[in-house]
C-alpha cells in the first residue's frame, strides 16, 4: 500500500467537480485501499479522491476505527437519494483543511445509492456521524469544503491561517 499526499485547501484542484468512475478495475480498488491506509495513518475518519489528486467519485470512510473496531467502507458513485428532515450539528474538521473546525448543520439521516468495489449496487441509510461524514465527502466530490458552510468571514480567516500554515510547511 501506498500513502497518498493529501492536498490542503486553498488549492483549486478541491474546487473542481469528481467523475464518475467508468470501470472498477484494479487501479480503483488499490486506490481505495490506499485512501483508507491514508485515513488511519493521518487519523481521519474520512477521505475523498479529490483530496489526494484523483477526480474521480470515490470516497473511503470509517467513524469507529478509533474504538478498537473498523467498520471501513469504500464508496464509488454516491449518489443521496433520501435525506431526513431531522437536523444535526457536529463539530467538523478536514484531513485538507488541517487544525481547523466549525459547526456545520447537516441532515441527521442518509440514504445513499452507491458502488461496492466488487460493482454491486448498494443503498444503505447512514445515521448521526456516518451520515455527516457521508455527507462531508460527498461534497468533496462535488468541489465543497466543509468551510463553505459557515459564514463568509469565519470561512475566509480559515483559509487565510491556512495559506500561513502551508508556506510554514513548504
Amino acid at each position: 500500500m501506498v500513502k497518498l499526499n493529501i492536498i490542503l485547501a486553498p488549492d483549486k484542484l478541491l474546487k473542481k467537480k469528481a467523475i464518475d468512475v467508468k470501470e472498477i478495475d484494479l487501479k480503483v480498488r488499490s486506490l481505495l485501499d490506499d485512501m483508507l491506509e491514508t485515513m488511519y495513518e493521518s487519523n481521519g475518519i474520512g477521505l475523498a479522491g479529490p483530496q489526494v489528486g484523483v477526480l474521480k467519485r470515490v470516497l473511503v470512510m470509517d467513524c469507529f476505527y478509533g474504538e478498537d473496531k473498523k467498520k471501513p467502507y469504500k464508496i464509488i458513485n454516491p449518489e443521496i437519494i433520501f435525506k431526513s428532515e431531522v437536523m444535526n450539528e457536529f463539530e467538523e474538521g478536514c484531513l485538507s483543511l488541517p487544525n481547523f473546525y466549525s459547526s456545520v448543520t447537516r441532515p441527521e439521516k442518509v440514504r445513499v445509492r452507491y458502488l461496492s468495489e466488487s460493482g454491486t449496487i448498494t443503498e444503505k441509510d447512514f445515521i448521526g456521524i456516518e451520515a455527516t461524514c457521508l455527507q462531508h465527502e460527498i461534497d468533496h466530490l462535488n468541489g465543497i469544503l466543509f468551510v463553505d458552510h459557515v459564514s463568509r468571514l469565519k470561512r475566509n480567516v480559515i483559509l487565510k491561517k491556512l495559506e500561513k500554515y502551508k508556506k510554514q510547511i513548504n
